[in-house]
Parts: C-alpha cells; structure tokens; sequence
C-alpha cells in the first residue's frame, strides 16, 4: 500500500504560489517588452513582493528565464510524445510536428520562445542549462527519421545529423518567425511550402512518388 503523500504546509503552498506569480509577471514583461528591458525591480513591483524576497526565489534574471524555458520544453516535449504516438507514415507525423510548432509561433509560447532566443546571448546559457531537455526533444525526432528510413519513405543514405539538423533548423528559423509574426503568411501555407521543399529532398529515390 503507498504511503498518503503529505499535505504541503501553509508557507511551502504560499511558496510555489509566489513563485508562479514571478514566472507570470516575467512572462508579461517580455511579451510586452523583450529580455534585454527585462528587471528584477518591475518583476517585484508588478507581483507586489519586495525585491528580497523575488532574489529568495530567483538569484538572477537569467534564472528567471531558465525557469520558463523548461515549462515551455516540458510543453513542446509533451506535444511531440503525443504526436509520436499518432498512426501515420514518419512524414504526415513530421508534418504535423511542423503545423504545431508554426502555429504555436502566433500564441503565447512562440512569442515567449522568440523573445528568449532573440537575446543572443542568452541562446547558449539555455541551451547548456537544459541540454538533456534539448537532446531528448532531438531524440524523439530522430526516432521519426530512423522510422522513415527503416520504412522506405526517406532516403537511407542521407547522414542522420544531417536530416535532423535541416529539419530542427526549419523549426527555428528566425526568418520563418519573422514572416509568421508580421503576418505575411499563414501557418497553414508556411508548412505546405516548407514540407514540399524538405520532404522531396529526403525521399526515397526508390520511391516513384512521395509518400502519402
């Protein structure tokens, strides 16, 4: 029998409440502004707390936007397992990998991930701080190109670094960004283009035809 798990006490509660009303308001900030006007003062007038006790949860601004690039890994971590996880070839799956992704830059969290990258030199802090997060997001998707490979869709000669790289290089192409943030043109159609573009120059050359 598993033992109860423990109630959490009145100030761990109020705890983990103050913590998600930081990561909040960091949010709000760089959605209306971007890292670089990013402070620890307006952080800690906009939650209501004393700056003290915003350095009691957070030593830096930098782990301030540590912490929500993991929730915002977790998310994308989680939407690729479901994928995965969807019947289909290896290429409707990365299509819809790509949909998600480019979709997603008009919400909340591509503009989060936009303006976190944006920084450049934040990009290696993330990427070190979350590597294992990074890798496996890298893992799911070269288990797609292995199985499109094992199944004949994919050109088997192609280096696997390679595929992946082209493909994790679409997925953050601050040009793709830009032309979906400026509305110049639609998610729907950016992923047409794109995966006409990508998939030929992978496919089997076996195959007389591309993949259904």
């Amino acid at each position: 029998m598993h033992e109860p798990i423990p109630a959490l006490s009145l100030k761990e509660r109020q705890r983990q409440q103050r913590k998600a009303l930081i990561l909040q308001a960091t949010e709000e900030v760089l959605l209306e502004k971007d890292y670089y006007e990013l402070s620890m003062d307006e952080i800690a007038a906009r939650v209501g707390i004393a700056k003290g006790t915003l350095y009691l949860h957070f030593a830096r601004k930098e782990d301030l936007v540590l912490a929500i690039l993991e929730e915002q890994l977790q998310g994308i971590i989680q939407m690729l397992q479901s994928i995965v996880a969807t019947p289909g070839s290896a290429q409707v799956r990365l299509e819809m990998i790509l949909k998600s992704v480019f979709m997603s830059l008009r919400g909340q969290r591509g503009r989060l991930l936009y303006a976190l990258f944006g920084a450049v030199e934040l990009r290696s802090i993330l990427k070190e701080h979350h590597r294992s997060m990074f890798d496996q997001l890298a893992s799911i998707l070269m288990g797609l190109i292995e199985e499109g490979k094992t199944s004949g869709e994919f050109d088997p000669s192609l280096p696997n670094p390679i595929v992946l790289h082209t493909f994790t290089s679409m997925l953050a192409s601050y040009s793709f960004k830009r032309l979906l943030l400026s509305e110049a043109i639609k998610p729907e159609e950016l992923v047409e283009y794109v995966s006409l573009i990508y998939f030929r120059g992978i496919a089997n050359p076996a195959s007389h035809s591309l993949p259904e």
